[in-house]
């Protein structure tokens, strides 16, 4: 049909607009042909009319359907045209929040200028292996087109990415190779990967700059080269950069900065080792403060420096380079702050003793004076001499400038040597994938030399890019054998004519840097002389000489041509440069060596192609006139070759394209600027692909696919066998111009236009249908709601006027029941308030008497208390008086005796001045001297004798005070108690007198009692009936309070169960998470050994294997090592190492077992502990079942002793093991030499020693044992017990006889009862006095005697050998417990319940002692075990280095334990091999047996249990080392076979089913009660007796989840093919889902073609897996946790899809996806398997789906998504509802405020941002106990297995 038939009422069209660029409008009535205005009503409301051009007559651009718009290829468009791609760019950077778009080849990307959570390693996963169109446009998709184009058509691969700056190039080409580095991985342990990452901040900082338009814009081009090895894993990487902005170091427009790298060093200044650089702020300097932004917002340059330095480290750049480069940066940075001062007009100076420029100097390791020479003169050669000139300051300081430019340049290129050194690789490149970060096309107000070469290398991408679009395009149609008409491009070949063929601008550019007086302006006359009026994309500008303009490919731009020579030049005084290599420092010289060293290894590969040359490019030593035609190598010219180097190795490589889009010129997150994108998408040749794709056959169906979509517009009669017919014959009808579409051989091929033209005919269909149906269902549903009403209002009558009579009624009974009440109640009132009143009145006349008597009483007290103070005040006033006196007299009679002593002091004095007195006292002395000495001599004899006397007497009286305190203690007890017991009888006897008294009393009053008992008989019974009703009362409050309390109780016990649940939840969520981190643990430590076990096999295949013996590698696991006492790790080293480091192999195996032994000693310590804290709680129990316990027979008492004793044997045998490995301990670690251990070293001694007494003790032990049972069951039948029980009713007797009617008879009877109680319990109390008394005696008296008996027998023993002296301490014991027995049945003979609590402590002490006794029983097993082990390593390391002698000819024999031989009658579950067998017996069991076979003809199961039955013979024979060696084989074997065959699913399934089977039996028949419940008793004869596995049973649970985990693996490769073709893409209901039309990038398509899966292929794959786990016997459990996975991975990889597929998210699919779930639903039931929680995996896929589904219009509606989303997070519920595309017209999409309304209502909830849900996750597997009924003595074993070695036991 026509195009202008399209232009009818109510299409929509675009039109132009100067402030949208494109509006849309609706047509207000047709248009018919010679129409000149269109009548228009835009969106806003206006009316427009539009005038058609008179010329062209062209008609406004049609818009596209709304189920077309926000497509995920731009050429899915049926409307190609700028406003469609603009309109859907729009749609989906705004609306939807997608930044990535197809555009046919083209990757467009829109700079959200936000962070997005699409970059994470699970997006990563999700895009690999991925085709191009399956999934959502994305960064990702294009790096694995490239990457697996690569592999398939080993073809090198190139990514372009361009765009103006900030429109988010580097971090697109960052993304990129972050995608390369995640999927590849490495060839090496190098870490390339992250080498190639690391070098984008170093990239970064010293190539990117803040401009008005980024905040991080590249200054400089890159092409890195990502090398790949054959395995296509990344070896290493080369980058190359082009034009770096030098003039960016020494000038930075207003609001830009300077390189990153400077500002980074301003503010790290403070460190350190930077103080040497003599930094400061930013702003101190000329080159960083020029344009006034020194710090970008949200950016820490303190922090990026940091960054910068850890990636220079990571990539090889030593610290000593690190603070070089930053020494020459600083010095950068001073050397922009030199300043010059004019001499005159041609000549300048520069201060003297400038610091700046000293401390350039300093930093560059330069003379001073050299340097401020030569910035400030220049040297001119001619042909005859050479002479120094000044230079004028203008001259110096762009001199200055000149060389900092120069300076940094060849740092950067240094820099980026350095970097291609770090990651350049050794091996040999297979491939590589280049991703070209450049700049895109650049206009500005001034445009300058850079804008010409970045627009002249966009022309030449733009020319590429144009050449292989249209090469795809002719594939295309070639492919589908349509005739191919040339269609017309934009070719800009003579724009690039223009700039760099011969007399172009760039050769022109160059000639004029020739000559000796070039200036801009004559450059700028031979541009107009050559080009102007003869190129028509050259023009001169009309007010301007000094500028051209080109016409671009994208836009018009003007150049000034000011500047152009001298930066082309880039000319630099080789002077400055000489100064500079004549540094001392040595980093800098290297900068400006012209060799080829910093030429990257890997820019020449042995593929052949040439390597881009850098800019600038490099110099060449050799002589000095070829040093001078380098230098004249120009700028341009360098460029241009670089160029045209680049474009050979794009155009030698398949290249893919990403074009970035800056939305807006403010950085506003998600902002759309429709006339910037505009501007972009013309320049960046998005449009032209459109251009070209419209010029041919835009869209592209399937015939399936149009079948399916347009299926509505055919008759029955029209639909075929054949599609392809069908399909011709129904577009003839519908198009009659043919040269509207194509018929190819897999494709129909239409033109613009007529895909919108077939859907209007399909909605029209599909509308007309709707009304018809709508038409019918509306008047049914009236119909029926009219009937409903009519009905409902007959019901509603009935009940009305039923409920009126009965209200009437009820209103007559309730009016005369209102009328007794008033009556009764007012008699109430009244009689109330009289009783109130009188009450009040009583009240009131109490209060007030009582405070008249207090009144008068306080007045007496005040009287009297008046009268006692007056008496106490004179008293004390009289006293004070009378001691004043006193006082005074004794102060004059001690001054008057004063006055006479001194008196008679004064004589004394004069008297004894004289001689004569001295001569009188002295003789006086003599003589007393004389006979005090003669008094002493006298009373020392006196004093001696008295002391005898003293000492005898004290003796004597001693003794006689002891006996005499002891009789008298004993005396006064008695004394006191026989006082207190009379007292107690004398006022007993009075009590009983009074109480005599109160009866009689009590008896006269009885019959007044009872005269008024008569008297309030009949007010007793008014009582009892008002009672009564008040009881009825209470009884009705009480039922409804219990109601009350039940419902109360009911809600308790509700919240108390709900938060058990939910604590019960919560702990098995955190078990889950532990055990998931365990499993993972698990996961890693096997990937990390296959990993070992790899480079193992690669070094013996590299390594030159050498003759002679060589020792095998051990499997052995790291678990196995930690829970088997095995000499396995010393096998693991090689010969050599064996004999130089023999101690260092020994001792530690030694040392390792003896933390084993220490360890196990701590943990039944332990249990000794928890067992003792379980009795204690359970004593109170005991007491609690007295009266059971009593029933019970009594004769526990001897069997209690026995247990004790045996309990304390044990006890001191487990004391002297512990002893014995302290000994044992202390002896090996004295020596760490190997004579250690050998035969006769001290070690060895003690241990063989201690083993041997062990064994020997044991033995004997076992014996006495034997004899103490027998003996003690004969003590036991000699004691009879006795019960007496006191009969108390002699009491209740009298009691009953005192009985008498009334309370006087109660009251007596009371009396009586208390006066018997109390003196039963004073003779109680006294016998039990005289009791204790005399029992204490004779425990004392007893004590005494066992005391001498213990001495004598003591002294005994030790003269006795040890055998007689255990059999001695037997005899003893076994005689004491039987008198202590005897003795407590005679004292409690006459006290029965003393003596049943003493037979319940002795019960208690009997089960304490029992417990305690198995566990005793279990230690010295275990040690026993332990020990015999240690005994064997002993053994083994007797033989140094000989390691095929078995440890077990070494141990002695009376080691093990006398075997009692026993007839046997049949086959004992036991199979026998020889020890030469085992590897035999592995190798037909495990490595070479079929799963296929066995699980078919064989019972399940059928390798574990014979491996077990082997197992039980070694136990049989107490063979530790067969048992261990037959282990260890088991395991290494199966992880063999798995390692080998672990992506067969049948082999992995059945080792695992073995393994577990294996694991059950070790358990099932290992002794352990827990495990012994289910057995037969056959079953528990066949369990193991000496050793206990339990330490292998965690190694095979550990190798089991090792399994189950690659079963997990192996199911996920089988499925996942299958998973997103069946579940999402296939049309299981076939007609609900539609097609919409497809662009460039082909997605996949929902119709099932051949081979594609369906849901039903997923379905037999299941059924297989079940099938293959139940043939090989796998647990019921394990089954379900398998099938809980499968249906994990089926949910999550379908949601993931799902979550990255626009064209998945519609109503029809969530129809489709719940179908499929019902469908794996109804599969689950068929197997049994819905308690297997794999339903609840499938939850968030459910509600993704129901999502789909459901209304999203209301705030009811975001309430109903925000409640039934529980499953899915924020962000999964937002991503949906952004993807969701309506399938036909009649859907709607969700508005952007639903979306808002969702996430305001969801900004509580608290869940993961992650987006998609990990594929890879396992969940944590167990293994349930199961029990096998099986007996083993029946098992046969097939002679097909090729076991005929074996024999039955």
């Amino acid at each position: 049909m026509a195009a202008s038939e399209l232009y009818t009422k109510f299409a929509r069209v675009w039109i132009p607009d100067p402030e949208e660029v494109w509006k849309s409008a609706e047509l207000l009535k047709d248009y018919k042909p010679g129409d000149k205005v269109l009548l228009l009503h835009l969106e806003e409301g206006k009316d427009l009319e539009y005038r058609l051009d008179p010329k062209t007559k062209e008609l406004p651009h049609l818009r596209n359907p709304d189920i077309l718009v926000g497509e995920n290829d731009l050429t899915a468009l049926s409307y190609l045209h700028e406003p469609a791609v603009l309109h859907n760019l729009r749609v989906r950077f705004i609306d939807s929040k997608l930044i990535y778009t197809y555009c046919g080849i083209v990757l467009v990307a829109i700079n959200p200028y936000e962070q997005l959570p699409i970059y994470g390693e699970d997006i990563i996963n999700a895009y690999s292996g991925q085709n191009m169109g399956d999934m959502d446009p994305h960064i990702f998709a294009v790096a694995e087109e490239a990457y697996k184009q690569m592999a398939r058509d080993e073809r090198n691969q190139s990514i372009i990415v361009s765009g103006e700056s900030g429109a988010g190039k580097t971090v697109s080409a960052k993304y990129a190779m972050r995608y390369f580095a995640t999927v590849s991985g490495s060839a090496s342990e190098a870490n390339v990967e992250e080498k190639v990452l690391a070098s984008n901040p170093i990239m970064e900082s010293i190539g990117n700059a803040k401009t008005t338009r980024n905040d991080n814009s590249s200054r400089f081009g890159k092409y890195i080269e990502i090398g790949f090895d054959k395995r296509y894993r990344i070896i290493g990487a080369n980058m190359r950069t082009y034009l770096l902005e030098k003039s960016r170091v020494v000038f930075q427009a207003e609001e830009e900065r300077n390189y990153h790298i400077f500002y980074q060093l301003c503010a790290s200044a403070n460190l350190p080792e930077f103080k040497m650089l003599r930094l400061g702020n930013a702003n101190n300097f000329h080159y960083t403060k020029q344009g006034g932004s020194p710090v970008i917002e949200g950016v820490d340059d303190t922090k990026e420096m940091a960054h910068t330095r850890q990636a220079c480290t990571l990539l090889g750049i030593s610290e000593s380079y690190q603070m070089g480069i930053f020494r020459i940066l600083a010095g950068i940075l001073h050397l922009g702050n030199v300043a010059f001062t004019s001499r005159d007009s041609d000549s300048c100076t520069i201060p003297p003793k400038h610091e700046p420029l000293s401390i350039f100097c300093d930093l560059m390791g330069v003379d001073y004076e050299e340097m401020c020479h030569w910035l400030c003169h220049r040297k001119l050669a001619t042909t005859t001499e050479t002479y120094i000139k000044p230079i004028s300051k203008l001259q110096a300081t762009n001199a200055r400038d000149a060389l900092a430019k120069h300076i940094y340049a060849k740092l950067f290129n240094w820099i980026v040597d350095h970097v291609n050194q770090a990651l350049h690789s050794a091996v040999k490149q297979h491939s590589f994938i280049g991703v070209l970060d450049i700049y895109g096309f650049e206009t500005f107000e001034i445009n300058s030399f850079e804008q010409f070469c970045i627009n002249y290398a966009n022309e030449k991408l733009q020319q590429q890019f144009n050449m292989h679009v249209f090469k795809l395009e002719q594939e295309e149609y070639m492919k589908e054998q349509i005739p191919w008409t040339l269609i017309d491009f934009y070719d800009n070949q003579p724009c690039i004519n223009l700039i760099e063929s011969k007399l172009g601008i760039l050769d022109l550019l160059d000639e004029e840097c020739k000559m000796p007086k070039g200036t801009d302006d004559t450059w700028a006359q031979k541009l107009y002389n050559t080009h102007l009026n003869k190129c028509a994309l050259f023009e001169k500008p009309r007010l301007s000489n000094k500028a051209f303009i080109i016409q671009h490919f994208a836009d018009k731009v003007e150049y000034q041509c000011e500047g152009f020579l001298e930066k082309n030049k880039d000319t630099v005084f080789e002077e400055q440069i000489k100064v500079l290599k004549s540094s001392k420092f040595k980093m800098l010289p290297e900068l400006f060596q012209d060799d080829e060293k910093a030429i990257s290894p890997t820019s020449a590969t042995s593929s052949g192609r040439t390597p881009l040359t850098r800019t600038p490019a490099k110099l060449t030593k050799g002589r000095p006139g070829q040093t001078a035609k380098e230098h004249k190598k120009t700028v341009g010219h360098q460029f241009r070759n670089s160029l045209h180097l680049l474009m050979e190795t794009l155009n030698a490589t398949t290249p893919h394209y990403v074009r970035c889009i800056k939305p807006n010129d403010f950085k506003f997150p998600f902002t759309f600027d429709e006339k910037r994108a505009v501007q972009q998408l013309r320049a960046c040749g998005v449009l032209e692909t459109i251009r070209i794709s419209a010029a041919g056959f835009p869209s592209r169906w399937t015939y399936q696919e149009f079948f399916s979509r347009y299926r509505v517009l055919m008759k029955q009669k029209d639909v075929l066998s054949d599609r392809k017919q069908t399909c011709k014959n129904v577009l003839e009808k519908l198009i009659a111009d043919k040269d509207k579409y194509q018929f190819g051989k897999t494709k129909i091929f239409f033109r613009a236009g007529q895909v919108a033209y077939l859907e209007k005919l399909r909605a029209d269909k599909l509308r007309a249908a709707c009304i018809r149906i709508q038409k019918t269902i509306r008047g049914w549903l009236l119909r029926k709601k009219y009937l409903r009403m009519r009905k409902a209002a007959i019901i509603v009558q009935r009940y009305v006027r039923g409920y009126q009579a009965r209200c009437y009624a009820k209103f007559l009974r309730r009016t005369k029941a209102a009328t007794i009440i008033q009556k009764y109640w007012r008699m109430y009132i009244v009689r109330r308030r009289y009783k109130i009143k009188r009450m009040a009145t009583i009240v009131l006349q109490s209060y007030l008497r009582g405070y008249l008597a207090r009144n008068r009483y306080r007045k007496m007290l005040r009287e009297h208390k008046a009268v006692i103070i007056q008496k106490w005040v004179r008293g004390w006033l009289a006293r004070t008086y009378y001691r004043r006196s006193m006082h005074a007299i004794i102060y004059l009679q001690c001054c008057f005796r004063r006055m006479m002593a001194k008196r008679e002091l004064k004589k004394l004095k004069i008297e004894a001045r004289s001689v004569e007195r001295y001569k009188k006292l002295h003789i006086g002395m003599e003589n007393k001297i004389m006979q005090l000495q003669r008094k002493v001599d006298e009373q020392n004899k006196d004093y001696k004798c008295l002391m005898e006397k003293l000492t005898n007497l004290e003796g004597i009286y001693t003794s006689e005070t002891e006996k005499l305190r002891s009789d008298l203690e004993r005396l006064q007890l008695s004394e006191e108690e026989a006082k207190i017991a009379t007292g107690r009888v004398l006022s007993l006897q009075e009590e009983i007198a009074k109480l005599r008294k109160d009866l009689e009393q009590t008896q006269s009053e009885k019959k007044s009692i009872e005269e008024r008992a008569d008297r309030y008989k009949q007010e007793t019974e008014q009582l009892v009936s008002n009672l009564k009703e008040e009881n009825t009362l209470l009884k009705q409050e009480k039922e409804a309070l219990n109601h009350l309390i039940v419902e109360q109780a009911k809600e308790m016990t509700e919240t108390m169960e709900k938060k058990l649940v939910e604590e019960t939840k919560q702990l098995e969520l955190d078990l889950n998470d532990e055990r998931l981190r365990y499993q993972n643990l698990l996961n890693e430590f096997s990937r990390l050994e296959e990993r070992y076990d790899d480079l193992k096999e690669e070094m013996t295949l590299m390594n030159v294997p050498k003759p002679g013996h060589k020792r095998t590698d051990s499997t052995h696991s790291s678990n196995e090592s930690e829970y088997t006492f095995s000499s396995e790790i010393a096998e693991t080293e090689d010969m050599p190492l064996r004999t130089e480091e023999p101690s260092e192999k020994k001792v530690p195996l030694d040392m390792s077992l003896f933390l084993k032994l220490q360890k196990r000693v701590t943990e039944l310590e332990q249990e000794k502990q928890v067992m003792q804290d379980e009795l204690d709680r359970k004593e109170e129990q005991v007491l609690r079942s007295k009266a059971k316990e009593e029933e019970r027979p009594q004769i526990r008492g001897a069997e209690l002793e026995y247990e004790s004793l045996k309990r304390q044997e044990l006890e001191s045998e487990n004391k002297k093991l512990k002893n014995e490995l302290n000994e044992l301990r202390k002896a090996l670690s004295e020596k760490s030499a190997p004579e250690v251990t050998a035969p006769g070293a001290p070690a060895y001694r003690v241990l063989m020693e201690q083993l041997t007494s062990v064994s020997e003790e044991l033995d004997v032990r076992k014996e006495e044992v034997l004899i103490l049972r027998s003996q003690l069951v004969s003590q036991k039948e000699a004691i009879q017990p006795k019960n007496t029980m006191t009969d108390s009713s002699i009491l209740l007797e009298d009691v009953q006889k005192m009985k008498d009617k009334g309370e006087i008879a109660q009251a007596y009877i009371g009396l009586k009862e208390t006066n018997r109680l109390l003196e039963s319990q004073l003779q109680s109390q006294k016998r039990s006095h005289e009791n204790e008394a005399e029992a204490l005696r004779g425990e004392i008296q007893s004590l005494k005697e066992e005391n001498n008996r213990q001495q004598q027998l003591l002294a005994q023993n030790l003269q006795l050998p040890p055998e007689a002296r255990i059999e001695a301490s037997l005899q003893h014991e076994i005689t004491r417990l039987t008198n202590e027995n005897l003795y407590f049945e005679e004292l409690y003979a006459d006290d029965p319940k003393k003596y049943q609590s003493y037979r319940i402590s002795l019960y208690k002490r009997m089960i304490d002692l029992m417990e305690q006794l198995e566990k005793q029983d279990k230690t010295v097993r275990k040690l026993k075990k332990q020990l015999k082990v240690f005994a064997k390593k002993i053994g083994e390391l007797e033989v140094g280095q000989m390691e095929n002698i078995s440890p077990g000819q070494i141990i002695d024999e009376p080691i093990r334990p006398v075997n009692i031989p026993r007839k046997e009658k049949d086959f004992q579950g036991m199979l026998e091999y020889k020890k030469e067998d085992e590897q035999k017996l592995v190798k037909n069991l495990i490595l070479e047996l079929k799963p296929r076979g066995v699980a078919v003809n064989l019972i399940p199961g059928l390798p574990a249990y014979i491996l077990f039955m082997c197992v039980r013979h070694a136990d049989y024979l107490n063979d530790d080392q067969k048992v261990r060696s037959l282990l260890t084989s088991t395991i290494n074997s199966i992880k063999k076979v798995l390692k080998k065959r672990g992506d067969d699913f049948e082999t992995v399934s059945f080792w695992l089913s073995n393994t577990c089977r294996f694991l059950h039996c070790l358990k099932q028949y290992s002794g352990e009660e827990g495990f012994m419940k289910h057995n037969t008793s056959r079953q528990n004869e066949h369990c193991l007796t000496n050793f206990d596995l339990a330490e292998y049973r965690q190694v095979l649970s550990d190798l089991a989840i090792q399994i189950y985990q690659q079963l997990v693996r192996v199911l996920e490769n089988i499925l996942q093919p299958m998973i997103v073709s069946g579940m999402l893409e296939h049309e299981t209901i076939q007609g609900v889902s539609g097609v919409k039309p497809t662009g460039l990038r082909k997605r996949t398509s929902s119709i099932a073609d051949e081979g594609t899966y369906t849901l039903d292929s997923i379905l037999r794959q299941l059924n297989s897996f079940h099938s293959v786990m139940c043939q090989h016997g796998m647990d019921p459990e394990l089954i379900k946790q398998v099938v809980k996975q499968m249906f994990y991975i089926v949910g999550a990889i379908t949601l993931n899809n799902l979550l990255l597929r626009k064209d998945m998210c519609s109503w029809s699919k969530g129809m489709q996806i719940r179908y499929n779930v019902s469908q794996l639903e109804e599969w689950l039931r068929d197997k049994n398997l819905m308690n297997s929680g794999a339903k609840e995996t499938l939850e968030p896929l459910i509600q993704a789906a129901q999502l789909l589904q459901v209304k999203k219009k209301t705030d009811d509606d975001a309430e109903a998504i925000c409640s039934m989303c529980s499953a899915l997070t924020t962000a999964q519920i937002v991503k949906v509802l952004n993807l969701y595309t309506p399938v036909n017209e009649f859907e709607e999409r969700v508005s952007v405020s639903f979306i808002r309304t969702i996430q305001m209502r969801l900004r509580d909830r608290k869940d993961s941002p992650q987006l998609l849900m990990d594929a890879k996750h396992i969940f944590p597997v167990t293994f349930p106990f199961n029990p096998s009924s099986l007996a083993l003595e029946t098992i046969q074993i097939p002679a097909s297995l090729g076991l005929g070695f074996i024999s039955r036991v």
